[in-house]
């Protein structure tokens, strides 16, 4: 599985972690947090570390930092991806992470 497949795996384990965060501060009973918090560990030691990097840095300014491409825009910022980096297909687009030139997500092609 390529690391950018990771990532938004990873991404969505995040969310479901701060939202079950969030119901506890609230006051709710929470039932699997540990369970999440033990899937994202073994995910992340799956993803190459300097992408793992990469991503926990831009989960700190972005709610989202993997984001989708569609209609060659980026869904982060909305801003059009160059047609150089669009270009990349097959198993190179799988294999190279690409980020936004404008806000600097990692994107996901669709």
């Amino acid at each position: 599985m390529p690391d950018v497949h990771r990532l938004a795996a990873l991404q969505d384990i995040d969310v479901m972690i701060r939202e079950r965060r969030h119901e506890e501060e609230l006051g709710f009973s929470v039932v699997g947090l540990e369970s999440l918090e033990e899937a994202r560990r073994k995910l992340a030691e799956q993803i190459e570390s300097r992408t793992l990097r990469l991503y926990e840095r831009l989960t700190k300014r972005y709610e989202r930092a993997v984001v989708p491409v569609i209609e060659h825009r980026c869904l982060g910022c909305s801003m059009a991806v160059p047609t150089a980096k669009r270009k990349v297909t097959g198993s190179a687009r799988d294999a190279a992470l690409v980020t936004c030139e404008s806000c600097g997500r990692i994107l996901f092609f669709v």
